[in-house]
């Protein structure tokens, strides 16, 4: 505890005496401050307790003591030592009587005892309640430590809320919570999500405070890099002191340690997992499984999919190895995302920088996977409404089928095949799934393939436009019965051998035969890429 009015008062060697303010003895006093202005008020701070000799004050005056006292209280002092003996051989009534009026301290300062004993004092008490604060930071952070290596993070948050006697929380990348201490806090974590997420998007390190009805919550992000790996909610019914703050402090450089793996220990994973996928795309999966171990193990015991992830705008290189956990900036949001519901749920993951794409191994039907198209639905919501961040374009994905290790080289096509097909259309993810349920002709929307079909009829169109007769739409009409004469020339409302001339001029004019399946595909998807609605 700091040195507090009532600790001086019974200082045996001081011999100070309460002339006023007998019930506010209670209060912390910060310094101990001699002055002799008449207006001391523009040098003070606060919890100063003020010593006089009145040698430039009229203490006997009513109104100069009102006017005094009062500024010294507005101005926080917490207390007026004044020494009898020196210039009043007692403390004058009309300064006794404003310190009663306004509720302010007044101790009385024998002639025997100097300033400089009380200040020595004060000194003495704030220097021992500081090593006091210091030696229990100390101890909290043995005890935090020993719990976080003993019970890991849940066991630092119980250690952390007895230390504060209030509770703790840890939140992930993604906000959601990790672990609470205790049980009960879990309601009340969640109830800052938001705040957390205010906080994350914070240049590092940040905090915040977030006062509710009950309690003061302060808020701490956890990580070394740019954007931080978790964050960490205190929350106590007041202001913390001294011991307090060391005990947060090193709860926060420990769970940063247990968050935050090294440097080398993160190249070194990446080098691996970078050398699982790429032993897998040659066709090597028993290779594969015996460098992945334990580590990655257990993602190719299951089925996986493949993701496989390049920026939306102007290419960016994802980086090295070792800057996998990083990721680019038009990945940082969606490795976040992944990585935060792998740890969640237990999954393995793999993420992988390839060129200048992102390649992602994912549980099937698992919570990576999950985060990924959820985090795909926010960022084309974000689109749509025009909110996308300049900084961080966001990504485009291609998800593949479920495939064991035995068909990765398969499964990475696959998702090369729907990352093509969510750039053409503009969304951030497309599964393979839905190539194979849904049509091709969207897929002729592509600027290549309608000059391709320009070219391709534009000698057919010419000819029409001269008059001399209307190939295009007999083609058509032809291709669409299959090559049925009787039934495309009852469509077009012509004679058969009509058709069949036309049929002929089709072939002299384009140098093919219509009698090749080849040709006949290559018009009729060339009539359905420049077909206008109706046709």
């Amino acid at each position: 505890m700091p040195p507090t009015l009532a600790s001086l008062v019974h200082h045996s060697a001081l011999k100070l005496t309460v002339r006023a303010g007998e019930d506010r003895l209670d209060v912390p006093v910060r310094w101990a401050h001699v002055s002799e202005l008449a207006d001391p008020v523009p040098y003070m701070e606060g919890g100063e307790l003020l010593l006089i000799t009145a040698l430039k004050l009229d203490a006997e005056d009513p109104e100069t003591m009102r006017r005094y006292v009062k500024r010294l209280v507005g101005a926080g002092v917490v207390g007026l030592g004044f020494a009898v003996g020196v210039n009043y051989p007692d403390i004058p009534e009309a300064l006794v009587e404003a310190a009663r009026a306004e509720g302010l301290p007044l101790i009385e300062v024998p002639r025997r005892t100097p300033f400089l004993a009380i200040s020595k004092a004060v000194s003495a008490a704030i220097a021992a309640d500081q090593y006091r604060a210091v030696t229990a930071g100390f101890a909290a952070q043995r005890e935090l430590t020993k719990q976080a290596l003993g019970d890991g993070a849940q066991g630092l948050l119980g250690a952390l809320a007895g230390q504060v006697d209030g509770w703790a929380a840890l939140y992930d990348a993604s906000g959601a919570v990790v672990a609470t201490a205790p049980e009960w806090a879990a309601r009340r974590a969640a109830r800052l999500t938001a705040d957390v997420e205010r906080l994350r998007d914070r240049p590092a390190p940040s905090s915040l405070v977030v006062a509710g009805a009950d309690d003061r919550v302060e808020l701490h992000t956890l990580g070394t890099g740019r954007r931080p790996r978790a964050a960490l909610a205190v929350g106590t019914a007041s202001t913390l002191g001294t011991a307090e703050r060391y005990a947060v402090h090193s709860a926060i450089a420990l769970l940063t340690l247990t968050t935050e793996r090294s440097r080398s220990l993160q190249a070194a994973e990446a080098r691996i997992g970078s050398a699982v996928l790429r032993m897998l795309l040659a066709g090597e999966p028993d290779h594969a499984r015996a460098v992945a171990g334990d580590l990655y193990g257990g993602l190719l015991d299951a089925p996986f999919r493949l993701v496989v992830a390049e920026a939306a705008g102007p290419a960016e290189a994802a980086g090295d190895a070792a800057g996998a956990a990083e990721g680019a900036a038009w990945s940082a949001g969606l490795v976040d995302a992944v990585e935060s519901a792998a740890a969640r749920f237990g999954e393995a993951l793999l993420v992988v920088p390839y060129g200048e794409r992102l390649v992602l191994l994912v549980v099937d039907g698992g919570a990576a996977q999950l985060a990924a198209v959820e985090y795909a639905a926010y960022v084309d919501a974000g689109r749509a409404e025009g909110r996308e961040q300049a900084e961080e374009p966001g990504p485009l994905m291609g998800l593949s089928a479920p495939a064991g290790p035995i068909a990765a080289a398969s499964a990475y096509k696959q998702a090369e095949q729907a990352l093509s097909v969510a750039r053409r259309r503009g969304r951030c993810l497309v599964e393979h799934e839905e190539l194979a349920a849904g049509s091709v002709l969207p897929l002729l929307a592509d600027d290549a393939v309608r000059a391709f079909a320009d070219g391709l009829l534009r000698a057919l169109r010419e000819h029409d436009a001269t008059g001399r007769g209307d190939l295009v739409a007999s083609l058509r009409a032809w291709l669409s019965r299959h090559g049925q004469w009787d039934a495309a020339a009852a469509d077009l409302g012509v004679h058969r051998h009509t058709l069949r001339y036309r049929m002929r001029r089709v072939e002299e004019i384009l140098g093919r035969s219509l009698d090749d399946p080849d040709v006949r595909m290559e018009l009729w998807l060339s009539l359905k890429a420049t077909s206008t609605p109706g046709e």
